[in-house]
């Protein structure tokens, strides 16, 4: 598959590794985890600035996590807040569902936040200029590619015509729902038909006290309406149109105050927009030497909270995978895992968004009664709506032990006292951890549950092991679970399905 560069007017080329097409948080995540391994890395961005009015709101523990692993915790901490309680009323305001996430989750940091975007990916950009290695090239957009063997030539376009080819390995399309990069691979989308128009009203609040502290989910048939926090100091109103309602209209400054007044509060306007809430999925996240990310790969409605989530779970997911066939040496069949990984825990996603959102955006006044009949019900009885569950990665063609009931899951974080996390104490890479420790291997770092820097988790890490009825673990530098069991077995394991040591491997079959 070749999309031919046309035209003379074209510089030198250039050398990277990777290229990244995309320098939103997906983009951004993708180039910091891979310029943290030492790859040379070029990251293009059609704009000059961040986007300066925020679009996610939300993201969760595992997320959070991420951001720790590339070392700006701290700064995103500035930018976020946690989430606390979800709550679905109907139009009455009588409490219909409360999701309560939970104080602490897995990846030893709050279940789940509410933050400015544009703080975060600031944070972000900052890492970026840190890295010798790195190269952003703000105000160049990608506009071709030829594939020539043993690379792809990337083009890249300035603003004013000027056009450079830089030669990489790979290149990564992180360029959004508009995707050029996926434009060029040719590649369709799966459209799970839900298609909602909203006008999102961002805000400051004047008075913090007149805006609600907890995020809700109002299920009124006269007009569904989501109003959460966006992090410190911040506000989101979002309001279902109307059949009929014109989106331009719709941003008239009259209309929007209209719509909040019922709510009271003293707020200065940040932003008014209309975004239409999809369901997407590209058929294909890798045509060789090129891949999708992010909303190039797939989009979901909001009603989760798990689009930008998604995105940086690929990031992470090809992050390392780039860097084992980089610096260690796997086999380029190791990509292929990818979207087998990744494609099922967003579908997954998209599905449970699409399933809230449905329930809120019921406009059907007979349907939303019965809706809330039945959910009122539930929530008197104290049983919970079944809801479609989220999944982590597929498995079947996944870099996992076969049928092993861990293999898949998240390692846990654990954290000692108020601050001391289990990452930061053992560093980036592949962890084979187990009671009796051994040599270290390139690209797998052994350590025995009584080394030193393990001594404040090693009764957190060892009731693990107990529960899993296992002599070791190892940890993919993802900090999902590869599998569970002795520390031989995994190490020759781990290395024959990278193609390290031996051929095959799950994702050859």
């Amino acid at each position: 598959m070749t999309n031919q560069n046309d035209g003379d007017d074209v510089s030198m080329n250039e050398r990277a590794d990777i290229v990244v097409a995309g320098l939103g948080p997906v983009g951004a995540v993708l180039a910091c985890l891979l310029g943290q391994q030492g790859l040379n890395v070029i990251a293009l961005e059609r704009s000059h600035e961040v986007y300066p009015l925020p679009r996610a709101a939300h993201f969760d523990h595992e997320i959070m996590r991420v951001f720790q692993s590339i070392g700006i915790a701290d700064e995103v901490l500035k930018h976020a807040e946690p989430a606390g309680p979800y709550e679905f009323r109907n139009a009455k305001g009588e409490l219909l569902m409360d999701a309560q996430l939970g104080e602490r989750g897995v990846s030893g940091w709050a279940a789940s936040y509410m933050f400015n975007q544009p703080g975060v990916e600031r944070a972000l950009r900052a890492r970026l200029a840190a890295m010798a290695n790195v190269s952003v090239r703000l105000g160049q957009a990608f506009t071709g590619f030829a594939e020539a063997g043993d690379h792809v030539d990337v083009t890249a376009t300035g603003e004013d015509g000027s056009r450079t080819v830089i030669e990489a390995r790979y290149l990564v399309g992180c360029d959004g729902a508009r995707s050029a990069v996926r434009d060029a691979m040719g590649v369709g989308l799966d459209d799970y038909q839900f298609d909602e128009p909203w006008l999102v009203v961002d805000t400051i609040p004047d008075d913090p006290e007149s805006v609600p502290r907890v995020n809700l989910q109002i299920c009124d048939p006269a007009r569904p309406t989501t109003c959460v926090r966006m992090g410190p100091g911040r506000h989101r109103w979002e309001f279902m149109l109307l059949p009929g309602e014109d989106p331009d209209r719709a941003l008239d400054p009259d209309f929007v105050e209209t719509l909040l007044e019922p709510w009271n509060a003293r707020v200065e306007i940040e932003r008014r927009a209309v975004y239409r809430f999809h369901g997407l999925v590209a058929k294909q996240w890798r045509d060789g030497r090129l891949l999708l990310a992010g909303d190039a790969a797939h989009q979901t409605p909001p009603f989760a909270g798990q689009g930008m989530c998604s995105g940086i779970r690929d990031a992470v997911n090809l992050a390392w995978k780039l860097g084992e066939i980089f610096r260690n040496g796997a086999e380029d069949a190791l990509l292929e895992t990818y979207q087998a990984e990744r494609e099922p825990c967003t579908r997954s996603y998209i599905e449970l968004a699409i399933h809230m959102g449905r329930l809120v955006c019921s406009l059907d006044p007979e349907v939303a009664a019965q809706r809330d009949a039945a959910m009122l019900a539930a929530a008197a009885a104290g049983t919970e709506i079944p809801l479609p569950q989220p999944c982590g990665p597929g498995r079947e063609h996944g870099v996992f032990v076969p049928g092993d009931s861990a293999a898949g899951t998240i390692f846990p974080q654990f954290v000692a006292g108020d601050s001391v996390r289990l990452d930061d104490a053992i560093g980036p890479g592949t962890w084979l951890i187990d009671r009796k420790g051994g040599a270290d291997t390139p690209g797998l770092r052994h350590l025995a549950t009584s080394d030193r820097e393990l001594a404040p988790f090693r009764e957190a890490i060892e009731a693990w092991l107990d529960e899993q009825e296992a002599q070791a673990v190892l940890v993919r530098p993802d900090r999902y679970v590869f599998g569970t069991g002795t520390a031989g077995e995994l190490a020759e394991r781990w290395q024959g399905m990278l193609g390290l040591a031996q051929p095959g491997g799950v994702f050859a079959e």
